[in-house]
């Protein structure tokens, strides 16, 4: 009996002196962050002197090259690109959308969904038919629909706290919207930007079209425009408004652009890999300030914050500037590929792309209840003075979502930031560097340091 009290007392110190190790570890991880940060400043430049960075542009390969170099300087054991063939659409000139109410021509403000095809050189005009949901095409059927342009205007639902849940609940309108459209004989759609704001941007985002080839023109309308025209609709008894809208955009070949990756090699387990990153592509409105470039600098300050300390990782921890991931996730495909062809074993993965806002904690995906019982146990009160120790079970992200098939024992792990403000700039014109808090940044990039430096000691069962 003396005995198992005595492996008992020293199993205790143990536990005790590892939580103290980890705690202390942790402040210097803020420490540094928050006196000698970078990632504002790397912000800054990616935004202002480099700009919109969507796939396959010019920009995006800019920000390529400008990446590795940054991510070289810092003195990485590995810096490298991994090749991948990318969507290459194009906007081109600005957007024109007009209510027609009679003898009254009302601009609106709209831009065309991302991959959708132009109108005629000519514009469309054809009348309007408002629904809120892709059911209600299959009610109204061709009979309503065929030559007019279906004006989805479902809005946000304000209950949900967690914005993105609304997001998640309003999206198919746009992304699979104007497909459901086409199958019924539409001109066109005008869908309404995915924000709970009320402002005169409209949202842009990815739409996807069914291999049938019956494309039509979509583009989004401010919030401020949608509700507009809905008023209109419903004054309108004589079924005379109409709606007009012209843009000139272009699906180019398919271009090689690439995934930036940076490594700290691990010095027990260097073919075990805990992985972080965000998308390097943007939208074409905007700089990309919260999406994702916050993502980005974020994951690559990871690491500088672990180098400066002269941490050496047990496993291999690597930075990933994934691209493409606004209008085809092939940047994420390919790392996936590549890992299986290498037989890289991913112990975890996050991801952050939901914005530089102050964290909150971080979603599990791939663990049981069990696990993160046990995870909340040993590590929520490490994190919850740092305002991250909100950790839930939940999705990882869409870059690192095919890990999962091919290292079936990989952790996706999604970063959580307050969300919102989110979709207030998220895919349009307000996307910007003047948005972004330095100490939110920051305090993020923190977190997720700190988080892999907990998995990097402990893992995750």
């Amino acid at each position: 009996m003396k005995f198992k009290l005595t492996l008992l007392t020293l199993l205790v110190l143990a536990a005790s002196l590892s939580k103290a190790q980890d705690s202390l570890m942790i402040r210097k991880i803020y420490d540094e962050e928050l006196v000698n940060g970078q990632c504002y400043q790397n912000l800054h430049y990616l935004c202002k002197n480099i700009g919109p960075r969507l796939s396959g542009s010019a920009n995006a390969q800019k920000a390529i090259e400008w990446g590795k170099k940054l991510m070289e300087s810092y003195g990485f054991d590995h810096v490298f690109l991994q090749e991948t063939m990318v969507p290459h659409w194009v906007r081109g000139q600005k957007e024109q959308g007009v209510i027609i109410d009679g003898k009254t021509r009302i601009p609106v403000a709209i831009a065309a969904l991302g991959m959708s095809v132009s109108t005629p050189a000519s514009g469309i005009t054809a009348d309007v038919i408002e629904v809120h949901s892709l059911k209600e095409l299959d009610t109204l059927g061709a009979a309503a629909i065929k030559g007019k342009i279906v004006f989805f205007n479902r809005p946000f639902d304000p209950r949900f706290v967690e914005t993105l849940r609304a997001y998640g609940t309003a999206g198919d309108q746009r992304f699979a919207g104007p497909a459901a459209a086409a199958k019924y004989g539409a001109a066109g759609v005008i869908v309404r930007s995915l924000t709970e704001t009320l402002d005169n941007y409209p949202h842009t985002g990815a739409t996807a079209y069914n291999k049938d080839g019956l494309n039509i023109p979509a583009a989004a309308i401010s919030t401020m425009g949608a509700n507009q025209l809905s008023s209109l609709l419903k004054q309108d008894k004589n079924h005379s408004l109409k709606f007009y809208f012209k843009q000139n955009c272009r699906l180019l070949p398919d271009t090689l652009s690439y995934n930036v990756v940076a490594e700290l090699k691990g010095t027990e387990n260097p073919n075990k890999f805990i992985t972080v990153g965000g998308h390097l592509d943007s939208w074409d409105l905007a700089e990309g300030a919260h999406d994702d470039g916050t993502g980005i600098m974020q994951s690559v300050e990871v690491l500088r914050i672990l180098k400066t300390m002269a941490y050496r990782p047990k496993n291999t921890i690597r930075a990933v500037f994934f691209i493409n991931e606004e209008n085809g996730d092939k940047g994420g495909l390919k790392y996936s590929e590549l890992a299986e062809q290498n037989k890289e074993e991913h112990i975890a993965a996050i991801e952050t792309d939901l914005g530089g806002f102050t964290p909150r904690g971080f979603s599990f995906e791939g663990v049981s209840a069990v696990t993160l019982k046990n995870i909340n146990n040993q590590w929520q009160k490490l994190l919850e003075p740092y305002g991250s120790g909100q950790l839930v079970a939940g999705g990882g992200g869409s870059d690192i979502g095919p890990l999962k098939e091919k290292s079936k024992n990989v952790v996706l792990i999604g970063y959580l930031p307050d969300s919102q403000r989110y979709f207030d700039v998220h895919h349009s014109a307000n996307d910007v560097f003047e948005n972004v808090n330095k100490r939110e940044l920051e305090l993020g990039a923190a977190s997720m340091a700190a988080l892999i430096y907990l998995i990097d000691q402990h893992g995750l069962n």
